[in-house]
């Protein structure tokens, strides 16, 4: 048999399972006619949400012709998009350059690497606004293309042409809520365009750390860097997340759940708690954003 006839991994990229939670907040939910669902984006390959746009931007840009295989391709990143990236860029046969704080999981580097990506690791102190900055530098320099997650519009686009309409199909239209953890911002604001498109009054809320706190995937940037793509009127409103009320709930969801997943998920699931206890007969989708085996070195979960 022609094995072009069968799918490839790039196949594999989406069409991820839609969960009721079972027990976390089971009896609120319950007195209130509330179920809460998580979309478990860490069955995807490289085990994120990230998988879509990574692959999204690199096929879009091969249709431009602004890109070719054999290219260089620099990326700034925090972890999840680089290890998409980094998958994406195999698959695809691209060098892939990833620029990331150097504070952020081993889990992380290792798998960027195992996939061949390069990494250059950046000062802590200079957060991810460094890193964006070093990206582009080098892209000024010559040293490769900048796919840029943050302006790329093929971020948002696969999130409007496949999570929103999975979660649409998935909870039959009932959807009433849909939270996600605000970081790049292509998740939410792709989504946000499809569901408010099927229904106005579908209700987008974001989540955001709280002042102080440090919570992978999850950013509340500095003006200056706010990403392009993110526009605030597709969101309805924002929850503050607490650092150590996200690290517990990634526990919990373990736990309970039998979901390990990581702690921008927990985030945006303390998140979704919040609105469901002010809510009635509601169906609340929240992203379970990665898996919670890229975060077993930062000490989250119990040795």
């Amino acid at each position: 048999m022609d094995p072009r006839t069968y799918p490839t991994i790039e196949d594999a990229v989406g069409k991820t399972p839609l969960v009721a939670l079972q027990r976390i907040g089971a009896e609120d939910n319950r007195k209130r006619g509330n179920v809460i669902l998580g979309k478990l984006e860490g069955n995807n390959p490289a085990g994120s949400v990230k998988d879509r746009p990574a692959l999204s931007m690199i096929r879009r840009a091969e249709e431009r012709g602004e890109i070719k295989p054999g290219d260089t391709l620099i990326e700034a990143t925090s972890g999840n998009t680089g290890i998409a990236l980094a998958m994406a860029a195999a698959i695809r046969g691209y060098r892939m350059v990833l620029i990331m704080p150097e504070d952020l999981s081993i889990e992380r580097a290792q798998t960027m690497k195992a996939f061949g990506a390069e990494l250059l690791l950046t000062p802590k102190s200079g957060g991810m606004e460094y890193a964006r900055d070093l990206a582009e530098n080098m892209q000024r320099e010559g040293k490769g293309r900048v796919l840029d997650q943050f302006a790329n519009p093929d971020n948002p686009r696969i999130h409007y042409e496949t999570t929103g309409p999975e979660l649409w199909e998935q909870t039959g239209g009932r959807i009433t809520h849909f939270v996600s953890a605000m970081g790049t911002t292509g998740t939410i604001t792709g989504v946000s365009r499809f569901l408010k498109e099927k229904n106005p009054k579908v209700r987008i809320v974001g989540a955001q750390p709280n002042e102080g706190s440090r919570i992978p995937g999850i950013r509340k940037w500095p003006q200056e860097y706010l990403p392009k793509i993110y526009d605030p009127s597709n969101v309805d409103e924002t929850v503050n997340v607490g650092q150590d009320d996200a690290e517990e709930m990634c526990r919990r969801l373990a736990r309970e759940e039998g979901i390990f997943a990581g702690i921008s998920a927990a985030g945006a699931l303390w998140a979704a708690l919040q609105v469901s206890a002010q809510v009635e007969n509601a169906t609340i989708v929240f992203v379970v954003c990665d898996r919670g085996d890229r975060y077993l070195s930062t000490g989250v979960f119990p040795a």
